[in-house]
């Protein structure tokens, strides 16, 4: 396995519309190298998340693990999940605020409305479909990874680009402020 370089804000890769996965190129070895792959390098740079077009690879491919870490002190666990060609087949109405940091936008900190309730149909990494009804947290990760497959960035869905952040300041000025009003940072 391998740590791959993450693409920053400005590499076109990450406006791009990702391309869907064919069952034989889910399950050949470069592809299942891939994940393994975007798995390590999601854990080594302390990520919740990581989609394959952040890793320069323009496919529908998504890996997701919540866990406490220094970037997220106060996330939940989950187990590991691969999502491969997801479809959302349903939204709730119910939004909620969160603060979102994201691996390709480094030290970038800010307030982004997401669905606070969401169904998606996708396949896992074994080609075995995967429907997954989530809420909270898991669906606000899981929205932005996505997002990543369909060339978007926390930063396209800010209501308010005036609490976009550098994370020494979200530290200083809004983390406490937000912890104060009963909300976590995500």
């Amino acid at each position: 396995m391998a740590i791959l370089p993450i693409a920053k804000l400005g590499e076109p890769i990450l406006r791009r519309l990702a391309d869907p996965v064919g069952p034989d190129e889910l399950m050949a070895t470069g592809t299942q190298a891939l994940i393994d792959d975007m798995i390590e390098t999601m854990r080594s740079a302390n990520g919740l998340g990581l989609a394959a077009p952040q890793v320069f690879v323009s496919k529908q491919i998504a890996v997701l693990q919540l866990a406490p870490s220094a970037r997220y002190p106060d996330a939940p666990v989950s187990g590991l999940l691969t999502v491969i060609n997801p479809v959302f087949s349903d939204q709730s109405s119910e939004m909620i605020q969160g603060w979102e940091g994201c691996l390709s936008l480094e030290n970038l900190r800010g307030l982004v409305p997401r669905h606070a309730a969401l169904t998606l149909d996708a396949l896992d990494r074994q080609g075995q479909p995967l429907h997954l009804a989530v809420t909270g947290f898991l669906a606000v990760v899981l929205q932005h990874e996505l997002d990543h497959l369909w060339g978007k960035l926390f930063i396209d869905r800010m209501a308010d680009l005036s609490t976009l952040s550098h994370q020494r300041e979200y530290d200083r000025h809004w983390s406490p402020l937000w912890q104060r009003a009963g909300g976590a940072p995500v």
